[in-house]
């Protein structure tokens, strides 16, 4: 089984009442990327603008190729607070760490470390794992 040939991972807050400044203040780091519900937006691709139908709270680690996805979890893990009490108040946001990994050939794999799995169940984190071929682009990855 190869290493996939790149990753990219974030973590990620969704709800129609969250308040950015305050995951921010609460997690102790800012987002790469925030809004609230009802915001404006604008693409920074198309340059149109869009109203957020949800608020959203999102810190990106750096992308690596090749993937190290462990190195991306405690990335962003290493930046938040460690007190397990704040990260089950944030429970109601649902936070997930996407984490796109793309293929260079018809069979890579990933085994996440116990450490690293540890680290995210604590915090009621969910794992989402988007697996594209080496046939995708990255822009089709949805963070």
């Amino acid at each position: 089984m190869a290493a996939f040939d790149q990753s990219l991972a974030a973590l990620r807050f969704f709800g129609d009442e969250l308040v950015p400044d305050e995951i921010s203040a609460l997690l102790g780091a800012n987002p790469t990327v925030a809004h609230y519900k009802g915001q404006e937006i604008v693409g920074s691709h198309t340059g149109v603008t869009r109203i957020a139908r949800t608020g959203s709270w999102r810190l990106r680690a750096a992308d690596r190729a090749p993937e190290d996805l462990e190195a991306q979890i405690f990335e962003i893990l290493e930046q938040l607070t460690q007190d397990l009490t704040v990260w089950a108040s944030l429970a109601r946001f649902k936070p997930d760490l996407f984490c796109g990994l793309f293929m260079g050939s018809s069979n890579d794999g990933i085994s996440p470390s116990a450490k690293a799995m540890l680290a995210i169940g604590q915090r009621g984190i969910e794992l989402g794992l988007d697996i594209y071929d080496s046939d995708e682009e990255e822009s089709s990855a949805g963070t």
